[in-house]
């Protein structure tokens, strides 16, 4: 994402300074949702996004406080990105975009039981969704 920051005031335009582009969600969905921890693991995604970009997003992550990043104490060469609470407080706004899509796009992966566990307790599988990403 380019450094193109809007002084407007406006929330929608502070929100898409930060995520605003095609893989920044994606890589918060991927830590947040999907648990994944690595810079490698990151870059296996189905989307297939370039190592310049990933590098990139993350390192703007980490400065607006979305993720952090820190050695893996298993191995030295390799670092560790968790979201932040900060970070995990886009859970909601990921989870109604799944409800949008699943219920637009004809192609979606979102299995049904998925969509009525959402519905039956949305805030509930939310909190478990931020407090899982935060252990």
């Amino acid at each position: 994402m380019t450094n193109k920051k809007r002084d407007t005031g406006c929330p929608i335009a502070y929100a898409l300074d930060i995520f605003g582009d095609r893989w920044s969600l994606i890589i918060i969905r991927d830590i947040l949702f999907r648990g994944v921890r690595t810079y490698g693991d990151l870059l296996k995604s189905d989307e297939g996004i370039a190592t310049n970009i990933l590098a990139s997003r993350l390192k703007e992550f980490e400065a607006s406080g979305i993720i952090s990043k820190s050695r893996d104490p298993n191995n030295r060469r390799q670092f560790i990105y968790r979201i932040t609470p900060k970070g995990a407080e886009l859970a909601p706004i990921l989870v109604e975009m799944v409800q949008w899509s699943a219920k637009y796009d004809d192609n979606t992966l979102v299995g049904e039981a998925l969509l009525q566990q959402i519905e039956q307790d949305r805030e509930g599988f939310i909190q478990k969704i931020q407090q899982k990403a935060l252990e």
